[in-house]
Protein backbone atom coordinates (compact mmCIF):
# COMPACT_ATOMS: atom_id res chain seq x y z
CA UNK A 1 0.00 0.00 0.00
CA UNK A 2 1.15 3.53 -0.77
CA UNK A 3 1.00 5.77 2.29
CA UNK A 4 0.97 9.54 1.85
CA UNK A 5 1.66 11.48 5.05
CA UNK A 6 0.76 15.13 4.71
CA UNK A 7 1.52 17.92 7.15
CA UNK A 8 1.90 21.65 6.69
CA UNK A 9 5.35 21.70 5.10
CA UNK A 10 6.17 18.08 4.33
CA UNK A 11 4.72 15.22 2.33
CA UNK A 12 6.17 11.73 2.75
CA UNK A 13 5.19 9.04 0.28
CA UNK A 14 6.14 5.43 1.00
CA UNK A 15 5.41 1.95 -0.21
CA UNK A 16 4.06 0.26 -3.30
CA UNK A 17 0.37 0.11 -4.21
CA UNK A 18 0.26 -3.64 -4.74
CA UNK A 19 -2.47 -3.33 -7.36
CA UNK A 20 -0.28 -5.27 -9.80
CA UNK A 21 3.38 -6.21 -10.18
CA UNK A 22 6.13 -3.61 -10.60
CA UNK A 23 5.96 -2.07 -14.05
CA UNK A 24 2.27 -2.94 -14.45
CA UNK A 25 0.76 -1.21 -11.43
CA UNK A 26 -1.63 1.51 -12.62
CA UNK A 27 -2.08 2.93 -9.10
CA UNK A 28 1.68 3.41 -8.66
CA UNK A 29 1.89 4.87 -12.15
CA UNK A 30 -0.91 7.33 -11.41
CA UNK A 31 0.56 8.38 -8.06
CA UNK A 32 4.04 8.76 -9.55
CA UNK A 33 2.70 10.83 -12.43
CA UNK A 34 0.75 13.12 -10.11
CA UNK A 35 3.72 13.68 -7.81
CA UNK A 36 6.45 14.07 -10.44
CA UNK A 37 4.37 16.46 -12.56
CA UNK A 38 3.47 18.55 -9.51
CA UNK A 39 7.02 18.77 -8.16
CA UNK A 40 8.36 19.71 -11.59
CA UNK A 41 5.68 22.40 -12.02
CA UNK A 42 6.47 23.89 -8.60
CA UNK A 43 10.19 23.96 -9.39
CA UNK A 44 9.52 25.66 -12.74
CA UNK A 45 7.63 28.44 -10.98
CA UNK A 46 10.26 28.93 -8.28
CA UNK A 47 13.53 27.01 -8.48
CA UNK A 48 14.01 26.46 -4.74
CA UNK A 49 10.33 26.21 -3.79
CA UNK A 50 10.39 22.49 -3.05
CA UNK A 51 12.99 20.16 -1.68
CA UNK A 52 12.79 16.47 -2.33
CA UNK A 53 14.70 13.39 -1.29
CA UNK A 54 14.32 10.02 -2.98
CA UNK A 55 15.09 6.82 -1.12
CA UNK A 56 14.07 3.23 -1.76
CA UNK A 57 10.26 3.17 -1.71
CA UNK A 58 10.19 6.63 -0.09
CA UNK A 59 9.92 10.19 -1.35
CA UNK A 60 10.00 13.18 0.98
CA UNK A 61 8.84 16.53 -0.37
CA UNK A 62 9.47 19.68 1.66
CA UNK A 63 7.55 22.86 0.83
CA UNK A 64 10.03 25.74 1.19
CA UNK A 65 8.04 28.55 -0.38
CA UNK A 66 4.99 30.66 0.34
CA UNK A 67 4.54 31.40 -3.37
CA UNK A 68 0.80 31.29 -4.00
CA UNK A 69 1.13 29.35 -7.24
CA UNK A 70 3.49 26.78 -5.77
CA UNK A 71 1.14 26.25 -2.83
CA UNK A 72 -1.78 25.79 -5.25
CA UNK A 73 0.18 23.13 -7.12
CA UNK A 74 0.97 21.31 -3.88
CA UNK A 75 -2.67 21.55 -2.80
CA UNK A 76 -3.78 20.24 -6.18
CA UNK A 77 -1.30 17.36 -5.92
CA UNK A 78 -2.63 16.30 -2.51
CA UNK A 79 -6.23 16.60 -3.74
CA UNK A 80 -5.48 14.38 -6.74
CA UNK A 81 -3.81 11.80 -4.48
CA UNK A 82 -6.88 11.90 -2.21
CA UNK A 83 -9.13 11.26 -5.21
CA UNK A 84 -6.93 8.34 -6.25
CA UNK A 85 -7.16 6.97 -2.70
CA UNK A 86 -10.97 7.20 -2.82
CA UNK A 87 -11.01 5.01 -5.92
CA UNK A 88 -8.30 2.57 -4.80
CA UNK A 89 -8.86 2.33 -1.04
CA UNK A 90 -6.88 -0.93 -0.72
CA UNK A 91 -3.85 0.50 -2.51
CA UNK A 92 -3.28 4.07 -1.32
CA UNK A 93 -3.93 5.75 2.02
CA UNK A 94 -3.75 9.45 2.87
CA UNK A 95 -2.72 10.37 6.41
CA UNK A 96 -3.11 14.02 7.37
CA UNK A 97 -1.00 15.13 10.32
CA UNK A 98 -1.11 18.43 12.17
Amino acid sequence: MIKVRINKNKIIITGHAGFDSYGKDIVCAAASSIVITSVNAGLRIEEDSLGFKEEKDKLTIEVKSNNKNVLLIVENMTQMLEELAETYKKNIKIIKED
